[in-house]
């Protein structure tokens, strides 16, 4: 609205000061213009009665003295002479409404009366009581004769003088507000202009447009206000783009880092974190059949590992340290306080995942110890069967074919582990070499589907699919995403009780994701981080009848297959619940 606005206030103070000083000016002005016209009325008059007596004590006829007298005063006004007993002479005057007064009624007021017998000059504003006339009489006693001259005059002439000066004052008194009026919204305007711009720039850098400027019209103060705002404006600028220099430098930092970082304040709320503490926060809440409670911009909670370690931050303000396992990888969380000043106002949390070290650990301990056992265990049964061969202990040629074909199946058997630890090895060293061609999905998947539909109703296992694939062909080894899915199914199978259920998801969009879910024995939480490394079995005991099934490098060379084609594998596993396998790959086409 206008009075609320800045040329509004300022127009109408103006104006409203400028009234108040003419008001007293005016008020002034009258009460000194209405005393002047009386005073100098009283001086013409005074100054016409000394007229008057000169010419009564020059003259001694009365015509004479009369249209002398005629000549001196005004027409407005009246003259007697009198000496101290009765009238001498009257003059007429033009006013109609002016009476005629006569020697007694000067004598009767003491004040005009002192004139003849003080012989003193005399100025009275009279009331003859009985109209609202008023008269302005003045008298001065005769030269060198006993009497006076009295004139005489109505205030009615003083009031019109009075009227046309009132007028003269008001109508000054209208220009000046009329003036004042029209330059106060003309200044208010003016001034404020510049501050009605610089409200839409502070309105503008709001919004985040620094670049707004205001411009420069003036070298006073407002012109100095605006130099400053502008200054203003490319100062935050600067800094607005150094924060966010600064914040996307540090983002990068926590993006490359190894380790897990978040940032909570005082309350607990995840404010911060990287890709590492993510891993860390789903594989807890999956583990705690919860959801992430955060999607996007809402809070994120602490998970009760970290909720303890962090009041006792808060409580004894010094760092702090727990190890935990979630999904069978083990995390070492360090969390030291975050100072402001000296008021703690939150914590950092570095978390690192130490099941590397760990597998390193138990590989360096393993390994020599796999594979000797799985040499050793064919190598034996090749001594002991071609010993009985040679020592003629199979008598008929039934015996001695039994006994070669073991030794043929063993010999197939380390010759598979051989040739499966070299693939191993060529594809850990980045030599793996795929044969990229576009492949029609649902077709691939379909035939995968059929070579384990009998092993499924063999064991009594539900076989189920969900394909849902809105990209047609994409450009993999086919191959080797067949052996990878033959592994993950194969596995699945095995390790379902009968009546379970394995059920394969797919997806084709821009990447192929596939998950192998099974409802089976499920994987004990410290073997999930090993069960891709190589010789990792379910079957601890390792006996004859289950080792054949599998040389325990499967998973391994999965992995390093999903690897070569830029995917990612992983798996979430409960005890007696069941195993999830989720597979993603892009497609090769975009990399070639």
């Amino acid at each position: 609205m206008f009075w609320r606005s800045v040329v509004g206030k300022l127009w109408f103070t103006i104006l409203l000061l400028v009234c108040f000083v003419l008001f007293i000016l005016t008020i002034l002005l009258l009460e000194f213009f209405e005393n002047y016209h009386v005073l100098e009325a009283e001086k013409e008059l005074l100054q016409d009665a000394a007229k008057v007596a000169d010419v009564v004590s020059e003259y001694e006829e009365e015509d004479l003295i009369l249209s002398m007298t005629d000549l001196i005063k005004d027409p407005s006004s009246q003259i007697v002479v009198t000496d101290d007993s009765e009238n001498r002479l009257i003059s007429e005057s033009d006013g109609s409404e002016l009476p005629g007064l006569d020697f007694n009624w000067f004598m009767n007021d003491p004040e005009l009366a002192s004139v003849i017998s003080d012989r003193q000059e005399v100025m009275k504003v009279a009331d003859l009581g009985t109209s609202e006339l008023g008269l302005l009489v003045v008298g001065t006693p005769l030269k060198d004769e006993e009497g006076a001259v009295f004139v005489y005059q109505s205030l009615d002439t003083i009031e019109e003088t009075s009227e046309q000066t009132t007028k003269i004052i008001f109508l000054g008194a209208g220009i000046a507000i009329i003036l004042t009026t029209i330059f106060a919204f003309f200044l208010s305007t003016r001034i404020t202009s510049p501050l009605i711009k610089m409200r839409k720039g502070a309105l503008e850098l709001t919004k985040g447009e620094f670049n707004t400027k205001i411009p420069i019209r003036t070298h006073d103060e407002i012109g100095e206000l605006a130099m400053a705002f502008n200054r203003m404006g490319r100062q935050l600028k600067f800094h607005i783009d150094a924060l966010n220099h600064e914040k996307e430098q540090l983002s990068g930092i926590l993006r490359s880092m190894a380790d897990g970082v978040l940032t909570m304040n005082r309350q607990g709320d995840i404010l911060v974190s990287n890709p590492p503490s993510d891993q860390y926060l789903d594989a807890w809440t999956f583990e705690n059949n919860e959801k992430l409670k955060n999607n996007g911009a809402s809070r994120k909670e602490l998970p009760s590992p970290m909720k303890e370690i962090f009041d006792k931050v808060i409580e004894s303000e010094q760092e702090q340290m727990t190890e935990v396992t979630v999904q069978g990888r083990s995390w070492v969380i360090i969390m030291t306080p975050l100072y402001d000043q000296e008021y703690v106002r939150g914590a950092v949390a570095v978390l690192r995942d130490m099941t590397d070290e760990r597998r390193l650990d138990k590989l360096r301990k393993d390994f020599i110890a796999n594979v000797s056992h799985e040499l050793r265990t064919p190598i034996s049964m090749l001594q002991g069967y071609s010993e009985a061969i040679v020592d003629d202990i199979a008598e008929t040629r039934e015996d001695k074919n039994e006994l070669a074909k073991i030794i043929h199946d063993e010999s197939l058997r380390i010759g598979r582990l051989v040739n499966e630890l070299l693939d191993l090895a060529r594809m850990e060293a980045g030599h793996i070499s795929l044969h990229l061609e576009e492949i029609e999905i649902e077709p691939l998947i379909e035939k995968i589907l059929r070579k384990f539909k009998g092993l499924a109703e063999e064991k009594n296992v539900q076989l189920t699919s969900n394909i849902n694939i809105d990209q047609s062909a994409m450009t993999i080894d086919a191959d080797r995403i067949e052996q990878v899915l033959t592994n993950l199914i194969d596995n699945a199978i095995r390790h379902t009780s009968e009546e379970g259920v394995v059920s394969l998801s797919v997806k084709a969009s821009g990447e192929l994701h596939i998950e192998v879910s099974d409802s089976g024995y499920g994987i004990p939480q410290e073997d999930l981080p090993f069960i891709f490394e190589r010789f990792y079995k379910a079957d601890k005991s390792r006996k004859r009848e289950s080792s054949q099934k599998g040389t325990g490098l499967g998973l391994a060379i999965a992995k390093n297959i999903v690897e070569a084609h830029k995917g990612r594998i992983s798996v979430h596993s409960k005890l007696d619940e069941g195993t999830t396998f989720t597979v993603a790959i892009p497609d090769q086409e975009r990399f070639f």
